[in-house]
């Protein structure tokens, strides 16, 4: 299984990255405003070095502004990886506009990721363009009131054989990672919150510390 932190907030890369459960980090223009962060002004080369002196392998961040500038934004994510050390993914939404622009990203050689998928269909899109990943919203679905766990079941039935690989997104708890890898799904990224919830359960706390008791000559 593949799991990413999903947050531009370095403080919570430092927390969760050592723990040694993230393949990478994943970011976005909203995640950036929510740490405070001015998007179009990130040093995406200083944020690549910073990763992988974390032991991410990837990084992921998304394309914003007018569609012309994407390609030139996309090619400057990928040259700050390679200079780095590690991959770097361009997050595409599935937009018209965006998906228009895929073409011209893919030639540049790197991975692309399609994100903010409500649809199977947006699956068939995906695989049809060559993506990388496709990112479904699950949480944003749910919340919806969309079938989002038969959706999901359709995309992933729809992705054996191909290349595309799902990366599910917009979590809100450990219960809903479990459910969707009960079926085969085996990548997702999470929230620091929903990352933090795999750290800990009581049950295993309370044996943990009837252990360390007994360890210690203590009868309970």
């Amino acid at each position: 299984m593949d799991l990413y932190l999903d947050s531009a907030d370095e403080a919570d890369w430092a927390d969760l990255m050592p723990t040694g459960l993230f393949r990478g980090i994943t970011t976005n223009p909203l995640l950036a405003q929510r740490a405070g962060l001015d998007y179009p002004h990130i040093d995406w080369a200083d944020k690549a070095r910073h990763a992988r002196d974390l032991g991410a392998q990837e990084l992921h961040a998304q394309v914003f502004g007018p569609v012309e500038g994407y390609v030139d934004w996309a090619a400057a994510l990928y040259e700050a990886g390679a200079k780095a050390g590690l991959r770097t993914v361009v997050k595409i939404p599935l937009t018209e506009a965006a998906i228009r622009r895929v073409p011209a990203i893919k030639a540049l050689g790197g991975p692309i990721l399609m994100t903010a998928a409500y649809h199977p269909k947006q699956m068939a899109t995906a695989m049809a363009l060559g993506a990388d990943f496709i990112a479904p919203y699950f949480g944003r679905m749910d919340e919806a009131g969309l079938p989002a766990h038969d959706m999901l079941h359709q995309m992933h039935l729809m992705s054996r054989g191909g290349s595309t690989r799902i990366l599910v997104a917009s979590l809100r708890s450990a219960e809903q990672l479990v459910a969707l890898a009960a079926f085969g799904l085996d990548c997702f990224t999470l929230s620091p919150h929903v990352a933090r919830s795999l750290l800990t359960e009581p049950m295993t706390e309370d044996a943990a510390a009837a252990f360390e008791a007994a360890a210690a000559g203590h009868r309970l």
